[in-house]
């Protein structure tokens, strides 16, 4: 801070420095191993997340700070990876060719039952979660957030938002398939 100034600047912050410091590299490390821009700055900011998380961090040397950057910016591509495998993208002209279908389709009356009905039961089931499970479906479905925002907002480990992610769906799957034996 400076004399007579009651402002704090980001460059007071050790943490502001070194993310001056080290930012370019580790960006330029992710933009090598991404496809596009926007990925390798969200992936460069979970990077920094991280570091604030790791309460130790500043005590490190610069080289293992370094290291450590680097490793976690390497993880942090291989999750993303491993999560774009697991939820296959469809393009958006792939997208748009199906819309007519589907647009006149879900007009139909009866399409609009069926679809209340089958939201209905969702709702319900929901309400049957425990409600740690009904807040993370519902923020990560009904919001569209992701599970690090979810963790952040909760202040929860991301892990423990994702394990309750996958705990709920898994119920609700189990549900959802019983229904279908009993009709």
């Amino acid at each position: 801070m400076q004399p007579g100034n009651n402002r704090v600047s980001a460059t007071d912050s050790p943490y502001a420095l070194l993310y001056e410091r080290h930012a370019a590299v580790i960006l330029i490390y992710i933009r090598r191993r991404l496809a596009t821009d926007a990925d390798a700055e969200d992936i460069l900011l979970d990077v920094f997340l991280a570091v604030l998380e790791k309460e130790d961090f500043l005590l490190l040397k610069e080289d293992e700070q370094l290291t450590w950057l680097y490793r976690v910016a390497h993880n942090k591509c291989a999750d993303f990876y491993r999560r774009a495998r697991r939820r296959p993208t469809i393009s958006l002209e792939q997208t748009m060719e199906m819309i007519p279908f589907y647009a006149d389709e879900a007009r139909e009356p009866e399409q609009i039952v069926v679809r209340r009905d089958e939201q209905r039961l969702l709702y319900e089931q929901i309400a049957t979660l425990p409600v740690q499970h009904q807040k993370v479906v519902l923020l990560r479905f009904g919001a569209g957030m992701r599970c690090v925002d979810i963790a952040r907002m909760l202040k929860l480990r991301e892990g423990t938002v994702r394990g309750w992610l996958s705990r709920a769906l898994n119920l609700l799957r189990i549900v959802y398939e019983n229904e279908r034996e009993d009709s």
